[in-house]
């Protein structure tokens, strides 16, 4: 069944290099980190946090790019998401190199191997799912080339993971003159900025693999690749927007709430999924504040039911959630679940303050110094 990632919960590491030294200039790379940074942390996609998406832009050093991912491998406990644009280079033995902007043709120790971050998926990742998009050359017969053969996907596979790959034949379908996005890239934001006229109501990797493939072959693109790890294809990057009700629905509360695909409660695991989903209700809806008011039989107002979707922090009680999630028409049954949810995240915060340990006080000159605690990476092997 697709999901949508707790956003709480999930980080996106997107890597750039759209200037080059040695290679040919790719600047429209720029602009794929900056609007899909833009995109994952706003309403039409996974609504992260911004702290929770890093952009690697132009990489002076492997070590930075792996060094970020496993950052966000160590700290992701849902999913993990892997972005790459710009050139790819594969050597004499089929291994797949990112080329970074001090990166030489022939030169292999001047990129990045692949399967560095691959193994840092594989040994660091606290993640149950990880998301790679690589929208990169694939520079094997010429440079400034792509190539759409299948070892790409196979090079970069992961298991436990959904690997998206863009691998054009040209410089021109890679960043086609005047467009503002590479040609991949570009169809990617704009399936997830506009929707999928008749797909499902979330928008998982599966089928925006078969709707980008559509999409690129018939505007004369090489068409992209797709490998599936465990379900990794079930992981969704958004909302199908063509979907949503563009007006209030006038509906008794309850009508059609089995139709309606309503966030899962428990695909919830944090605090800042649970507001998400929350609000996420509302829009499923098509109610405006005012609606749910009025549908909730005066038990909230319409200013109670914006301050609920703008709390950082859980409700002490549970009325006022169990109302609005009635009015919004939510069935019984998915309202005591959400019940079960809010209840984990209440306990889970409780035990949080019962083991924090306090901070002693610090006399005279000292007790404005603050420290800075070392970041720890968590390793452990997985049953592949």
């Amino acid at each position: 069944m697709s999901v949508l990632p707790d956003p709480g919960a999930t980080r996106a590491v997107l890597v750039g290099t759209s200037r080059y030294q040695h290679l040919e200039q790719l600047p429209a790379v720029s602009n794929n980190l900056q609007a899909l940074a833009s995109l994952l942390c706003g309403p039409l996609s996974l609504q992260l946090p911004e702290r929770h998406v890093s952009v690697v832009e132009n990489p002076d050093a492997a070590h930075t790019v792996v060094g970020a991912v496993r950052q966000a491998a160590a700290e992701a406990t849902d999913t993990l998401i892997v972005y790459f644009a710009g050139h790819g280079l594969v050597d004499a033995q089929d291994e797949l190199s990112l080329a970074l902007p001090h990166t030489e043709f022939g030169r292999v120790e001047t990129g990045l191997p692949y399967d560095w971050l691959r193994q840092v998926l594989l040994l660091d990742s606290r993640a149950e799912r990880h998301v790679v998009i690589l929208d990169c050359c694939y520079s094997g017969r010429a440079l400034g080339r792509m190539s759409a053969e299948p070892a790409l996907a196979d090079q970069a596979a992961v298991e436990g993971s959904f690997l998206l790959a863009a691998a054009a034949e040209t410089r021109t379908a890679l960043a086609p003159a005047g467009e503002t996005y590479t040609a991949f890239t570009g169809a990617l934001l704009d399936t997830l900025r506009r929707g999928i006229p008749g797909a499902p109501a979330l928008l998982d990797l599966g089928v925006l693999y078969r709707h980008l493939r559509l999409t690129l072959e018939a505007r004369g693109h090489p068409v992209p690749q797709a490998r599936d790890r465990n379900s990794g294809a079930e992981v969704a990057l958004g909302r199908n927007h063509t979907d949503l009700p563009t007006t209030s629905a006038p509906a008794t509360p309850g009508v059609d709430a089995g139709e309606r695909a309503w966030p899962d409660p428990h695909a919830v695991r944090t605090v800042t999924g649970f507001f998400t989903a929350l609000a996420d209700v509302r829009v499923i809806s098509g109610l405006t504040h005012q609606a749910v008011s009025q549908r909730s039989a005066g038990r909230i107002s319409a200013g109670t039911v914006s301050h609920l979707l703008n709390r950082s922090t859980l409700p002490a009680t549970w009325g006022t959630t169990a109302a609005y999630l009635s009015a919004c028409g939510v069935s019984d049954d998915q309202v005591t679940q959400w019940q079960a949810v809010w209840q984990e995240l209440r306990a889970q915060e409780a035990s949080a303050d019962a083991t924090t340990p306090e901070v002693p006080s610090r006399a005279g000159t000292e007790k404005g110094q603050t420290w800075q605690r070392p970041f720890s990476v968590f390793r452990r092997k997985r049953d592949h």
